[in-house]
């Protein structure tokens, strides 16, 4: 075992067990949500998963320690601490392991903890992608960089509808990375249900999910899957609305000189404020759906 990975003893138990396993992000907690929005929806994440059949395992960084499964103190110490928690990609890794401190992690590291784990399906809100006018600021998530090579199966809503998703898309493409919709041949956008953009394949099973990745673990492929979980139909908002305040929030953000890791959680919270609250409803309901399709497919992979 890896000796700066602690796992929780429920998450320990269930991979013992060869027991469905789900992992979470905790950015979301930190940096996704206002408090104590944040902490009750993690909690409620937390429940959903158990209640179809798998074991949560919330992922972050406490006291230099990659902890997978975290206690509700645990979490509600992130929720609470909030931005003030460094937001850890891959790079921020090393540095905070060695000063002993703490990391709320984003796609890109809870794979990487998930994968050092054994955990294979992860659950999250919305992966990052290409930023618009990535063309001349080379703003690229590290997510589909880790989506190339790290073998766990991640389920959102989509990419976050404040990127470039034409060249999200076309950079997964050329990393090999199979993009699924779930019940949909077309990409979801977050907020919305369409984005005008088509997806690899389209599955209408958990099963058929757990079944594809096994295969793709099986033959020894580099990388993950990624699947892509529409919204559910009453809590996906007008697009019209989404996207003028999406480029509000932009033009905003460009003043300000807004960039990096800054950038995404100083949109989200833009687009909260400019929907009447309305984009935190749907954030939070798009995460308990992609829960629930993580819970039933991580179970189903347990079977094969």
């Amino acid at each position: 075992m890896n000796k700066y990975l602690s796992l929780s003893p429920e998450v320990q138990q269930a991979l013992a067990d060869n027991r469905p396993i789900v992992a979470l992000e905790s950015t979301i907690i930190s940096h996704g949500m206002p408090y104590p929005q944040n902490v009750q929806t993690a909690l409620r994440v937390e429940q959903t998963i158990r209640d179809h059949g798998a074991t949560p395992a919330t992922i972050a960084v406490i006291g230099g320690k990659l902890k997978a499964g975290c206690t509700p103190e645990e979490i509600e110490y992130l929720g609470h601490k909030g931005q003030a928690v460094t937001k850890a990609s891959r790079r921020d890794l090393p540095v905070l392991i060695a000063r002993g401190q703490d990391g709320a992690t984003t796609v890109t590291t809870t794979m990487i903890i998930a994968a050092m784990a054994g955990i294979k399906v992860f659950a999250t809100g919305g992966i990052g992608g290409v930023h618009r006018g990535a063309e001349t600021t080379m703003d690229i998530s590290a997510d589909l960089e880790e989506l190339a090579q790290t073998p766990v199966m991640v389920i959102c809503a989509g990419a976050k509808s404040i990127l470039d998703l034409g060249l999200t898309l076309e950079y997964l493409e050329t990393k090999g990375v199979p993009v699924i919709g779930y019940g949909t041949d077309e990409l979801p956008a977050f907020y919305t249900r369409k984005s005008g953009f088509g997806v690899d394949y389209r599955i209408d099973t958990p099963h058929e999910l757990a079944a594809a990745f096994k295969a793709k673990l099986d033959m020894g492929l580099k990388g993950g899957m990624l699947v892509t979980n529409p919204i559910p139909e009453e809590y996906s908002m007008p697009a019209d609305v989404i996207n003028d305040a999406i480029d509000r929030a932009i033009a905003e953000a460009n003043e300000k000189g807004i960039h990096g890791k800054q950038t995404t959680p100083f949109l989200l919270a833009k687009v909260k404020d400019l929907t009447g609250g309305d984009s935190l409803a749907a954030n939070i309901q798009l995460v308990l759906n992609n829960a629930r399709l993580a819970a039933l497919t991580a179970t189903a992979l347990a079977t094969l």
